[in-house]
């Protein structure tokens, strides 16, 4: 296979081609205006949630690694995942390891690829403690198969507990002293998450991912479902709370509205009571103090084509913010209307506290596949910088009725390539560009939001797994800068028409693939993979910097020698610190002719690589890079940080998912 397309593909573009940040403590709750500089404030200091706040900024104030250090980071401890045996024994396929650490009160919390919760002693990684729901017991899992991003933690003082949403479709209380079900949680504390939703689901077709949001006292969870089409009647997206002491349902947020409800008119032709979806798969955010959490919501079946649920199709890729307590709607947002691109928000939305024009105003932003980060005052869902509503291109697929425009924000600018045209394609020599040009011809193309058509195919930029992901993005709240990674990453999608009986329209079955340049090359000019700078007074960009060496070796090989790194399109994860910027890149992935998701029976194996594993420590004011740490493997998860008796260590996970590293975590501290 060419080395360009083994160093490109994404574990996500390969299964679509088969188919504020205003709190920091020990509880995630004091502002971080209240904190000083003084050491001691900050010499025992928690990461409490997913992305260290309920506001999922991940920042932390912790400044004992810092510009002048981190380049004498060490291996403090590195922990194996106890997935390894198992996966093993009985031969099961994992995805790589995504899970993100939680440190609370001394003790570090995480989830395994198949839903294995335990603690670990925080300086060392010894075990503490071990609770194996045996989820792979149920069968191979749906959508993304065996992957897991985290746990949730709540205390109300006397209880502390941890919660985790499993890829089989429960929800699990657990001690968090010991690892032991809570009792009186659910039953024997568990909740079947596949009972009580709109429509009846099957447990092959739904599961969780990602990390519950805890708002108080209440426990939110989303689900993941395959959005691509499979049938009418898929499982509904509901998003629930549960109290977070009994187990007991206090609200359901129907995300494809009921009859009678807000949205319903938005599903044309009834198509509500057929569709399913409009999930939230991706980690939530919260204001706690607001007591507002708000749902990044996913795309509707089917992701390309909506000829049977006409209309905008509310609250299908929306910023949805409820009162956590309730459920009740504050405001919403779409972002996408009548999605045909798979432009689900990805992400968990940053929660920002920002001053503009002179005025000081609490505000959430969502970093978008499309290349937008669209931002709002979460308190009242009026953009902060006006969004239009645009002219776009229209469908010409028979049955099809496209949205006439999209919403486009007018700040900030876009953080990545958005569109092809003669002025994107690679153009080191001449003859390279007279080449993409003719790749290129071969297909629809246009700018953002040219819909998806049969034949040959519409070109989509950013793709489906372009732009931002679900790594999201990480705000500096005492510089006020958003650090966005993204990818370039165009893709082909063709609409076909293949009279299966479990399709119930035409061009109910789409094919995607990775829109691949001459000579193994990307057919768009560099960078492939970056970060970006915003700051959010202005809504400017600060700087930009390529993440990843990218393809010079293979135009080195054609006599072509380029300064610089061209930047790798492979999920970038980040940690913001005072005067530091972290990052992590994933490797890639090589393709065999083997099972992987009992959705295919026909698919393939999909195994992650490594290569050039290390985590970078970035300068964040001018995005230099500062010193460059290696790594045993990729790590394909975001990083995080605490702090215990004054020494810092940066916790990221690595390997799994057929790479030649076994899944685990990696401990970096300095010798102090």
């Amino acid at each position: 296979m060419n080395i360009f397309i083994k160093k490109y593909f994404s574990i996500i573009t390969i299964l679509f081609i088969l188919c504020g940040c205003a709190a920091f403590s020990k509880q995630g709750s004091r502002n971080i205006a209240s904190l000083t500089s003084a050491s001691q404030n900050l010499e025992n200091f928690d990461w409490a949630y997913y992305a260290g706040d309920a506001g999922s900024s991940k920042f932390s104030p912790l400044n004992f690694i810092n510009k002048s250090n981190v380049a004498s980071l060490k291996l403090a401890w590195q922990w194996d995942s106890l997935d390894n045996p198992i996966i093993k024994s009985k031969g099961l396929d994992t995805a790589y390891y995504e899970a993100t650490p939680l440190m609370i009160n001394s003790m570090l919390y995480t989830s395994t690829s198949l839903n294995q919760v335990v603690a670990l002693n925080p300086t060392n990684g010894k075990l503490l403690w071990l609770y194996d729901p045996k989820t792979y017991e149920d069968g191979y899992p749906p959508n993304s198969g065996f992957v897991h991003r985290g746990v949730a933690y709540w205390s109300n003082g006397n209880q502390k507990r941890i919660f985790i949403g499993t890829n089989d479709g429960y929800l699990i209380s657990l001690n968090a002293d010991s690892g032991i079900p809570i009792s009186e949680f659910g039953k024997e504390g568990k909740i079947d998450l596949t009972q009580g939703l709109s429509r009846s689901v099957s447990r092959d077709k739904y599961g969780v991912t990602s990390p519950p949001m805890v708002c108080r006292d209440t426990v939110i969870v989303g689900a993941s479902i395959p959005d691509f089409f499979y049938k009418f009647g898929m499982p509904p997206g509901d998003v629930r709370g549960f109290d977070a002491m009994t187990g007991k349902l206090k609200w359901t947020f129907h995300t494809v509205p009921q009859e009678g409800e807000v949205g319903y008119e938005t599903w044309k032709n009834n198509s509500a009571k057929n569709f399913g979806n409009t999930n939230v798969w991706t980690p939530m955010s919260a204001d706690l103090d607001l007591g507002a959490v708000y749902l990044p919501v996913s795309t509707p079946s089917d992701d390309y084509y909506g000829g049977e649920r006409p209309g905008d199709n509310l609250f299908a890729e929306s910023l949805v913010s409820l009162n956590c307590e309730t459920g009740k709607r504050n405001w919403h947002y779409q972002l996408v209307h009548h999605g045909l691109w798979d432009y689900d928000n990805p992400a968990a939305p940053i929660l920002m506290d920002i001053n503009v024009n002179g005025v000081n105003i609490k505000a959430v932003a969502q970093v978008t596949k499309q290349a937008f980060a669209y931002v709002f005052d979460r308190v009242t869902g009026k953009p902060v910088w006006p969004i239009d509503e645009k002219p776009v291109p229209q469908s010409t697929v028979s049955g099809e009725v496209t949205s006439k425009t999209q919403p486009i924000p007018s700040k900030p600018s876009p953080f990545d390539r958005q569109g092809i045209s003669d002025d994107d394609l690679i153009g080191f020599t001449p003859e390279l560009k007279d080449a993409a040009r003719k790749i290129i011809s071969q297909y629809s193309s246009g700018p953002l939001f040219t819909p998806p058509n049969t034949g040959n195919g519409s070109i989509q930029l950013p793709g489906d797994v372009g732009g931002a992901s679900w790594a999201g993005a990480a705000f500096n709240p005492l510089t006020g800068k958003l650090f966005v990674p993204s990818v370039t990453n165009p893709r082909v999608v063709v609409l076909e028409h293949l009279p299966l009986s479990d399709f119930k329209y035409a061009n109910s079955l789409t094919k995607t693939k990775y829109l691949l340049g001459p000579e193994g090359l990307p057919i768009t000019k560099p960078p492939y993979g970056r970060i970006t700078a915003i700051n959010m007074t202005s809504g400017e960009s600060s700087w930009m910097t390529a993440i990843g060496t990218g393809p010079k070796d293979i135009l080195a090989a054609k006599g072509i020698h380029v300064d610089g790194d061209l930047g790798w399109p492979r999920r970038t994860h980040v940690l913001a610190t005072p005067n530091l910027l972290f990052a992590v890149q994933s490797g890639y992935f090589e393709i065999t002719g083997a099972h992987i998701r009992n959705l295919f029976p026909n698919s393939v194996k999909i195994a992650a690589k490594s290569d050039d594993p290390a985590l970078r420590a970035i300068d964040p004011d001018t995005g230099e890079l500062i010193a460059k740490i290696k790594l045993p493997a990729n790590s394909w998860a975001a990083p995080m940080t605490y702090s215990i008796n004054g020494k810092q260590y940066l916790v990221m996970a690595v390997g799994g998912g057929g790479t030649n590293t076994d899944a685990g975590l990696v401990a970096l501290a300095l010798d102090n």
